[in-house]
């Protein structure tokens, strides 16, 4: 599905991705995991094209693009990628004057040019999946968190995505209202959703992730099935960093 090639990004004179290699099958939930400023949510960008390598390959589906630093890809190649993709940013970005159902109907509307019906029908479909459909008409700012998460994975899910992006799902939530979002996320996980999340919650990661791909100063350090990650980690950095995943871990993974 998904299949990223020394993939390099810059800001400025700082590379902040380094020759980075990524495969993610169809079906399959991969976690991007390291310390804070490690590249893991720049990377997650650099699939949807939110930020734009300067170096390396990128496939999606039967779509694939090359970077360097002389020829940008055309508007058009961006935005076919973006269509295939689904983002769920780490602080919601919900449109503060839209109703919760009018923030998962806006891109159905204005991008794929469903009739309003059509669209209302969609979003009331998602909301239902997500729990919050009698939230509907409420605004923004008057949900919790969680409650706002969930909207924007709704809308997310909207168009029918190949692949959902996940930039830090959970961080902005107490444990109480991540936990809500984390039971969707395991829902959509175990119904074949394809994912790509960056997060620095190990518990969220060890839940829903089969592979996991650990990060730091922009160079992938390890990659593997979680169960490896997390019990037998190879390198280690690898190892004292999940350290602090004291959880008891999946039953799945259990000999």
């Amino acid at each position: 599905m998904i299949k990223l090639q020394k993939i390099e990004k810059y800001f400025g004179d700082h590379r902040v991705l380094s020759s980075v290699d990524l495969a993610l099958a169809p079906g399959n939930v991969t976690a991007l995991i390291g310390p804070s400023g490690s590249g893991k949510s720049t990377l997650l960008r650099c699939v949807n094209l939110l930020e734009i390598p300067e170096v390396g390959t990128l496939e999606l589906g039967d779509q694939r693009l090359e970077f360097s630093r002389t020829e940008k890809p055309s508007r058009d190649a961006v935005l076919a990628i973006r269509r295939r993709t689904g983002m769920v940013f780490q602080n919601f970005q919900l449109f503060p004057h839209r109703t919760v159902i009018e923030n998962v109907m806006e891109g159905l509307i204005t991008v794929q040019k469903w009739d309003v019906e059509r669209a209302r029908k969609r979003a009331h479909e998602l909301l239902t999946k997500v729990g919050i459909a009698h939230k509907s008409d409420a605004w923004p700012s008057t949900l919790s968190g969680g409650q706002q998460q969930r909207v924007a994975i709704a809308r997310a899910l909207a168009p029918s995505p190949d692949v959902l992006l996940c930039d830090e799902p959970t961080s902005a939530l107490d444990p109480g209202l991540a936990a809500e979002v984390v039971d969707v996320l395991r829902q959509l996980a175990k119904e074949g959703m394809t994912m790509l999340m960056a997060t620095h919650d190990l518990r969220l990661a060890a839940s829903i992730a089969r592979d996991v791909v650990f990060l730091t100063d922009g160079v992938v350090v390890e990659a593997g099935p979680a169960r490896d990650i997390f019990t037998r980690p190879g390198r280690p950095e690898t190892a004292s960093f999940v350290s602090t995943l004291t959880q008891k871990l999946p039953d799945s993974w259990d000999d």
